[in-house]
């Protein structure tokens, strides 16, 4: 997202920030449905694929609406994400339903539903689901969702696809889920999917889920099981601070041109990240100033209640003034309100003096934000609001 200024008056898509900070309690989230839309369409032209946005990124139920409009499927990850993905508008042919705990309530709405897939995790699950297409007089359409036992080289926190993960079926349990499918009456197979995790940037490792995932289907294939859809996940690496190269999405297309070429099946993917992180900030106020041990600290009312991600994760997200007319900087650690050690959103960067009631603005929030933030020390949610021409 661009932030630039006329008259000294930071502007988004034509709206002042300084409007917004005026009607609305800081801190808040806005998002560019400009930018949102830009790389829908990017990513869209250079997959050729079907997209599913990964609703657990952003939930906003005026994001799931542009999304829906835009073309998008859903890939939902709890009923609450279902629900919302059906208010919003998209056809129940266009959604997926997967994660690794589902409640048989949360199996029987989304069979009620009529969606596209779920996407089964376990054996058990599967059983399950086959229960209740008998009691349901249905027959209930799956895809499996597998563990390749590809390390993505990411955080072991956002690793998915390991063999130890707890997400997915490992290959070692498919003859059993073949034998299964076969077996039950109220189950149709009709797809596979994986995802081994999140910022993901060499192509090496896309090459080895799709060569997996190829066989996996084929060896299904064999089993005059017939599969309608391979979804290969996303992980789609995000560049944070401008130091890792980005990911050449044309590279990852013509790969699946040459994996996949010919085969009888759809290939789709499941983006969150990729498509809304660059397309949000956050604006938060400077609460006070202090020194500590030499340590010059911006206390601000944004901390890890509005953004876990730095203290969850240690990453690092770009801060920046918006009021930035000195000509002096100064190095600053920004922390935020938390009673926590851990609450600080960056370290030791270089800013223009700042003072007590300027504002800052956090960068690439548009992805496991606001969705992940929280009420802890009773301070309340940010507001999100989503700016458009």
């Amino acid at each position: 997202m661009t932030i630039f200024f006329k008259d000294n008056q930071p502007f988004v898509e034509g709206v002042c920030i300084n409007d917004l900070i005026n009607s609305q309690a800081t801190p808040f989230y806005i998002y560019s449905q400009e930018a949102i839309t830009a790389t829908y369409h990017k990513l869209k032209k250079a997959l050729s694929s079907e997209i599913f946005f990964s609703v657990k990124a952003n939930s906003n139920q005026a994001i799931l609406k542009l999304m829906q409009s835009l073309g998008a499927g859903a890939d939902t990850v709890s009923v609450g994400e279902l629900e919302r993905a059906v208010h919003a508008g998209f056809d129940p042919s266009k959604i997926i339903f997967e994660g690794v705990g589902k409640s048989q309530q949360d199996i029987e709405f989304a069979i009620q539903h009529n969606i596209r897939l779920i996407n089964v995790e376990s054996l058990e699950e599967l059983q399950l689901i086959n229960q209740l297409g008998q009691s349901l007089n249905k027959i209930i359409n799956i895809s499996v969702r597998l563990n390749p036992d590809i390390d993505g080289l990411t955080l072991d926190k956002i690793s998915t696809g390991k063999k130890t993960d707890k997400f997915g079926i490992t290959l070692d349990q498919l003859t059993e889920v073949i034998q299964l499918v076969q077996s039950s009456h109220h189950v149709n197979l009709k797809g596979i999917s994986c995802h081994i995790g999140s910022q993901i940037y060499d192509i090496a490792i896309f090459e080895k889920v799709f060569t997996r995932m190829k066989k996996t289907a084929s060896l299904i294939l064999s089993y005059n099981i017939q599969i309608n859809y391979v979804d290969l996940g996303g992980g789609f690496g995000v560049n944070y601070d401008d130091k890792t190269n980005e990911l050449d999405i044309t590279s990852i297309n013509k790969l699946v041109q040459s994996t996949f070429d010919k085969e009888p099946y759809e290939i789709s993917f499941e983006p969150g990240r990729y498509l809304i992180a660059r397309a949000g900030i956050i604006i938060t106020k400077i609460l006070t100033r202090k020194k500590n041990g030499g340590i010059h600290y911006l206390i601000t009312d944004a901390g890890m209640q509005t953004l876990i991600r730095p203290a969850l994760y240690n990453i690092v997200h770009r801060v920046t003034a918006l009021q930035n007319n000195s000509v002096h900087n100064d190095v600053y650690t920004v922390a935020g309100p938390i009673c926590e050690s851990s609450d600080i959103i960056a370290k030791d960067i270089s800013l223009p003096d700042q003072q007590m009631g300027n504002h800052l603005v956090i960068h690439d929030t548009g992805a496991y934000g606001a969705v992940m933030a929280s009420n802890y020390n009773s301070r309340g949610f940010p507001a999100e609001i989503l700016i458009h021409k």
